[in-house]
């Protein structure tokens, strides 16, 4: 079991204006935390930092930087800024990404590329900025992946090489960054109820729909409390309920049952149509 001191300490959240990013600031801020909310839009960032000072946010315990994560040189331009100011990271959530589901010959390179910038290049990013800093001091990174990032699911197939990506990612970095006292685990969320989980509906072919149709849909809130509780755990995979630590289980010990399931929804599906 890990100890972790959230007092005073500043997490910064990129995507924290919206969805799990969010709900990680509100329940590390009841914990006595800092945040930092870093996302592009301006208006956006400036309406949730408002929202979490009205419920009762202490002076001075949230901040907001507008910066594009997939800019590298801005991103660390305005973390050295901040860190001059002694704005400096003990925590680094990267929540940033987004999904666009749909049959693998209607996903353009273009798409792939942009699906790498958003759900790579941005966690990717953040770290390069943070990292002087976390050096000194030691932290957490917690890179946000998913469960379709260690279980290849229909209809994901650019998403699946990003948040697949993002593991491996997780992983040389755990080992890489231990001597600094930095510890590194990945949040695997399954469907979560965000307004990305929405626009991914719009996308999603028959057979996507019927396997996400057999697992929970999770709000924010219990998957930011989850990523805490299995942070304080000392785990690695961070797992946000039953159904995705069965899920993992399957995955490492019996793959061949794990596809059966679901290609059983997805054969299901396509001898209707």
């Amino acid at each position: 079991m890990a100890k972790i001191n959230y007092q005073g300490q500043w997490a910064f959240i990129v995507g924290g204006s919206v969805g799990i990013g969010y709900a990680l600031a509100r329940l590390l801020l009841s914990k006595g935390a800092r945040v930092l909310l870093v996302a592009r839009n301006e208006e956006r960032l400036r309406a949730a930092a408002s929202e979490l000072e009205a419920a009762g946010a202490q002076d001075d315990s949230v901040r907001y930087v507008a910066v594009d994560a997939t800019d590298g040189p801005t991103m660390s331009a305005a973390f050295d800024a901040l860190s001059a100011e002694g704005v400096r990271p003990y925590f680094l959530f990267n929540c940033a990404g987004r999904a666009l589901p749909n049959y693998f010959e209607n996903i353009s390179s273009t798409q792939l590329e942009e699906s790498f910038r958003l759900n790579i290049l941005t966690a990717w990013n953040a770290i390069k900025a943070c990292l002087p800093e976390m050096k000194k001091s030691g932290g957490y990174i917690i890179n946000t992946s998913s469960v379709a990032g260690f279980v290849g699911v229909f209809g994901y197939t650019d998403y699946a090489v990003t948040k697949f990506g993002l593991i491996g990612l997780s992983e040389a970095l755990k080992s890489e960054l231990e001597r600094y006292n930095i510890k590194v685990a990945v949040l695997c969320p399954p469907d979560t109820d965000t307004p990305g989980y929405e626009l991914e509906n719009q996308t999603k072919p028959a057979e996507t729909l019927a396997i996400s149709a057999n697992a929970k849909l999770m709000s924010a809130e219990e998957v930011a409390k989850a990523c805490l509780r299995q942070l304080e755990k000392g785990n690695f995979i961070l797992l946000a309920n039953l159904e995705s630590k069965l899920t993992f289980w399957l995955k490492r010990f019996f793959p061949g049952l794990l596809y059966w399931i679901m290609q059983r929804d997805v054969r299901r599906v396509q001898k209707k149509s």
